[in-house]
């Protein structure tokens, strides 16, 4: 899964699909604040709405942490 850990299209997929749709707000803005409102009323759509747009930022922190754990182990 070479395409998983290139950086350019992590990056690309965040900025992207992470943020779609951007106008008035990113879409995970909202479904995260519905979340921390107390996610009244979220149906299993809305559900899956969060694990869509968030997984590219999924993968943006599963690099830093593969990032950040390779290089305290070389030194």
């Amino acid at each position: 899964m070479k395409v998983l850990n290139d950086w350019r299209f992590v990056i690309l997929l965040c900025l992207t699909l992470g943020l779609a749709p951007f106008f008035p707000e990113p879409h995970i803005l909202g479904k995260i604040k519905w979340v921390l409102g107390g996610a009244n009323g979220m149906q299993f759509m809305d559900w899956f709405d969060i694990i869509l747009h968030g997984f590219p930022f999924a993968l943006l922190l599963r690099l830093i942490f593969i990032k950040l754990t390779k290089t305290k182990s070389i030194n």
